[in-house]
């Protein structure tokens, strides 16, 4: 495999982030999304194609267990409170798809590690070693009362809980050895008992005794995917993920953030290159400057004011609708921060002297991601820049529009990273991980070590 230092065979990662109309929070308003996209399976298909034929390494879906917001009036002009399902919808794109790697979130806050381990693993069986897990602590307050809870966890006990769940996750995922399964008709074993391995977790939080009753995964283990850049969520990062999705303004931010993330990897025993780092970029493509800025500006007119208040509160944590808008935010503000991505917008904001309105007008595709628009040549410069800079490995790219943005990546973007030598001209492998670069997992438990056949590729 390939060190991180060595340019001329390393290979920028990407993943198409993908939400039903588009990043944009007025993309289902664009003419040329679909009607209905949030149900619209061969809408969700389309994209999944688009993006296999761009050679993508992923698609990435985000999640939350609940609407979002209590005011119907507020909801009603939202396109964000319906989504499918991301296992469910993914398990069906699995079959539409042969190559593209198939990553989704789910929380460690109101679930339970055995329903995790096990849809991720029939996940990866359907779809021959291709299924990752972004392991997410619940961010909205209001998910709590879908489970029972008037008041939502403290975030100390949400990552508490989130390290032992994922070590739970993973330990269920070695419950079976490679050549577990001898499936020997004629002698009437199905299975070998001494490649069995029982859990029988007893933690803080979770009493699990396994095994998983589904066979070890076509890749070992599905791929481990962390999304944190607060300090627990870094240092959940650096123990379990092998795929990081961070927020960055600046290039200097995301070079501090890359070196911290990877000596942090480095200390718990881990090589860095086995962790992937992989900002968050959305990109306006036009064949000129001149296009890419009408498109940008159409977008941008799409969203109704309300809306823009209301979406810059929720990621703030922080009701701002009765402030002026055409003012800059309250001073009083940074004493209620809470997490890194209100810490990211309150810092660009106070950086570049917006006001509320000039906030939330620039946040409404990229949520505080770095925003790029312009000429194909443009964008390969910029991740080429972050790329070569020690700011990433790859990135996770947000369309303003589905399908138009992506289309537009693939067709006019990728052919630039492909002269430049910066990304792949074929798929490498069969599995996620093969196509990450990443190296098959031993099983924590086996006595010895048996890498199968299909973990070469062949």
């Amino acid at each position: 495999m390939e060190g991180p230092q060595d340019q001329k065979k390393r290979k920028m990662r990407l993943g198409a982030f993908i939400q039903s109309h588009g990043h944009h929070v007025a993309a289902w308003r664009h003419p040329e999304v679909a009607e209905a996209a949030d149900v619209n399976f061969p809408h969700m298909v389309e994209i999944a194609r688009i993006a296999e034929r761009g050679l993508f390494d992923m698609l990435f879906s985000a999640d939350v267990v609940g609407a979002g917001q209590d005011d119907p009036d507020d909801l009603c002009m939202s396109s964000f409170v319906t989504r499918f399902e991301p296992i469910t919808l993914f398990s069906a794109l699995a079959t539409m798809t042969t190559h593209i790697g198939l990553v989704c979130t789910s929380t460690t806050t109101y679930d339970e590690p055995y329903h995790i381990a096990r849809r991720f693993a029939a996940l990866d069986a359907i779809s021959g070693g291709r299924s990752g897990w972004n392991l997410v602590t619940s961010m909205q307050p209001l998910e709590a009362q879908n489970f029972g809870r008037d008041v939502h966890i403290a975030p100390a006990d949400r990552y508490r809980r989130a390290e032992e769940f994922a070590d739970v996750v993973r330990g269920l995922w070695d419950s079976w050895e490679d050549d577990a399964f001898i499936r020997d008709k004629a002698s009437g074993r199905f299975f070998d008992p001494d490649k069995l391995h029982v859990l029988d977790h007893k933690g803080e939080f979770f009493r699990v005794r396994g095994p998983l009753n589904v066979a070890r995964s076509p890749q070992g283990r599905p791929i481990m995917v962390q999304a944190g850049s607060s300090n627990d969520g870094k240092e959940l990062a650096a123990r379990t993920a092998e795929v990081i999705f961070t927020a960055h303004q600046t290039i200097e931010d995301a070079q501090a953030f890359y070196s911290d993330v990877k000596g942090r990897v480095a200390r718990h025993g881990r090589r860095p290159e086995h962790v992937l780092i992989m900002p968050g970029i959305y990109a306006m493509v036009g064949r000129t400057e001149e296009e890419a800025s009408e498109k940008y500006d159409k977008l941008q007119s799409l969203i109704h004011p309300r809306v823009g208040v209301k979406f810059l509160s929720r990621f703030l944590n922080y009701d701002i609708t009765q402030y002026p808008v055409d003012e800059p935010l309250p001073a009083e503000l940074e004493q209620h921060i809470v997490g890194s991505r209100p810490a990211l917008l309150v810092k660009m904001a106070r950086r570049d002297n917006l006001t509320i309105r000039q906030l939330y007008m620039r946040m409404a595709g990229a949520r505080g991601h770095r925003q790029i628009f312009g000429t194909p040549a443009h964008i390969a410069d910029e991740l080429e820049a972050w790329f070569s800079g020690g700011a990433a490995d790859g990135f996770n790219v947000m369309p303003p529009v589905l399908p138009g943005s992506l289309k537009d990546f693939v067709e006019l973007v990728i052919p630039e990273l492909q002269r430049r030598g910066l990304f792949r001209l074929r798929y490498e492998g069969r599995t996620l991980r093969e196509n990450l670069g990443l190296p098959y997992p031993d099983n924590q438990f086996a006595r010895r070590h048996v890498t199968p056949q299909y973990a070469h590729g062949s």
